[in-house]
């Protein structure tokens, strides 16, 4: 896989030799014994460099120091975490992102992190020092396709000594933020892959680490969706040389309940539009129309990469929407897998067709507590909400507030939209049982198709998030660089983990 190596962190019970050293400090007068010693040893540069509280008033500043001949290490950098009262795990995973960029600036490969008591903030050491871990692990993760690049060949894993906290707490708590990162990185690479490496044809071929960490796949192909009566999500594939398939991912912990979490995933490899063809800006990123695929990988690996004891059922809908002589056409009705006809208007919203035969297949064979469903679908949620947020609909109020709250905690914040019968209204159609969007596409559309999809989900308790236009950055951020963003991965482990806390 191109991606780059993995940071590797170990646990220590005191700062030995080392390239770089760096000391986690709050906007606190003073610092704790071990960054005092340090501090004695350097002739007290390092207070006089942090005498204003300000200099780490800002969490993820770095002071960086070369050390003078007479201390083993060659560099200190004082991490500002910032106040205290305002440290989070979030604010810390992005002290360690920017931590990381700063290292990788100056070339250096190998650090101590150290950690004294930190008075007002509570968290457990070890959890402060695994968050800053994360931080520095998804902003080292790098997807490069380049054969001939400056320093290719050479060895640049990021080597991380960790100081400060008991050491089975920190060894827990970094076997969960692995995982995390593990699960976070795979479904960027997904999404970050050419439409030419990924796509129906080899879609299985990807799923090997799944495979792995203990988790069963089953591949359903287009015989097996024709004999499913999964007519919706083979029109969305029609026009491809490469047929739809369905991936089934399986996992249950020691322990788990019986009945699982269901998680649905738009697995549109490329969306060209179909007959209703995208502009090429447009189509330029639509690589990316599988990220909600990604993420249910990428939720999998993180909660079996680290035991989680919880039942965890993923259903992806894999196609490519492209034009051809056997395309979907607008005005085709098309009888899903629920037996409900649908009428269809614009070949380029496929997004929903395919989504509905998926939650209709996970709600009746699996029988899920709750279904979860992810999809990049629509514009108008990007329109409405900005680059902040993305939309949630749901029938059920808590669940609705505890993701809300699990994205506010990670960094992947979303905000609740309408799921009201009123919207049915605008998706009667004079010949079938339904039409598959409201007749004006401009008209707030992110609505109306989570009011279509709440039809083929059999009362189940449900959740959609569109993630539309958060598959992607731009430009690099203190938690990843350009490219994917692994979007929902962390809400949804953290959301599972409050549920399975509460159950």
């Amino acid at each position: 896989m191109p991606q780059s190596p993995a940071p590797v962190f170990e646990t220590a019970d005191e700062i030995s030799a080392a390239s770089v050293v760096v000391i986690l400090q709050t906007a606190q007068t003073g610092f704790g014994p071990r960054a005092s010693t340090l501090d004695a040893e350097m002739g007290g540069i390092l207070s006089r460099a942090c005498s204003d509280p300000a200099a780490l008033a800002e969490s993820g500043t770095c002071i960086d120091l070369i050390a003078p001949q007479s201390v083993s290490t060659k560099r200190v950098v004082v991490l500002a975490l910032g106040k205290a009262e305002a440290v989070t795990t979030l604010s810390l995973a992005r002290a360690g992102g920017l931590l990381a960029a700063h290292l990788e600036g100056k070339g250096e490969c190998a650090a101590t992190l150290v950690l004294d008591p930190i008075a007002g903030v509570d968290l457990p050491g070890a959890e402060i020092l695994a968050r800053v871990a994360l931080g520095m692990r998804l902003r080292r993760y790098r997807f490069d396709m380049r054969n001939r690049r400056q320093g290719a060949g050479a060895d640049r894993t990021l080597r991380v000594k960790l100081v400060g906290a008991r050491g089975p707490d920190l060894t827990a708590a970094l076997a969960r933020i692995n995982a995390i990162a593990d699960g976070v990185e795979y479904a960027r690479t997904l999404v970050n892959l050419p439409p030419n490496h990924l796509h129906p044809d080899n879609f299985h071929d990807h799923l090997e680490p799944l495979r792995e960490a203990g988790i069963d796949i089953e591949m359903l192909d287009a015989a097996q969706l024709k004999e499913l009566g999964m007519n919706a999500l083979l029109a969305v594939g029609s026009g491809s040389a490469r047929p739809p398939r369905v991936a089934v991912l399986r996992y249950r912990g020691k322990g788990a309940p019986a009945q699982p979490l269901a998680f649905v995933g738009k697995g549109v490899c490329f969306d060209s539009g179909g007959l209703c063809i995208k502009g090429g800006a447009q189509m330029f990123d639509m690589k990316a129309d599988m990220g909600g695929a990604a993420a249910v990988v990428g939720l999998l690996i993180a909660l079996a990469r680290q035991g989680s004891p919880v039942h965890i059922v993923g259903v992806l809908g894999i196609a490519e929407n492209m034009p051809s002589g056997t395309a979907l056409k607008p005005r085709d009705i098309i009888t899903t897998a629920s037996g409900q006809t649908v009428e269809v208007f614009d070949t380029d919203a496929e997004g929903r067709l395919l989504l509905a035969d998926c939650l209709h297949y996970a709600a009746t064979r699996f029988n899920p507590l709750v279904i979860v469903d992810l999809a990049t679908l629509t514009y108008s949620v990007t329109r409405g909400l900005g680059s902040i947020f993305a939309g949630l609909f749901s029938t059920d109020d808590a669940i609705a507030s505890q993701m809300i709250a699990a994205g506010e905690t990670v960094g992947e914040r979303f905000w609740r939209l309408p799921l009201d019968r009123a919207y049915d209204e605008g998706l009667q159609s004079p010949f079938a049982d339904l039409r598959h969007h409201a007749k004006d596409m401009e008209d707030g559309d992110a609505p109306y198709a989570a009011a279509f999809l709440r039809h083929f989900t059999e009362d189940r308790p449900w959740v959609h998030l569109d993630i539309a236009s958060k598959e992607l950055t731009d430009s690099d951020r203190p938690l990843g660089r350009q490219g994917a963003t692994a979007f929902g991965v962390q809400m949804l482990e953290e959301w599972v983990q409050i549920t399975r806390n509460m159950s």
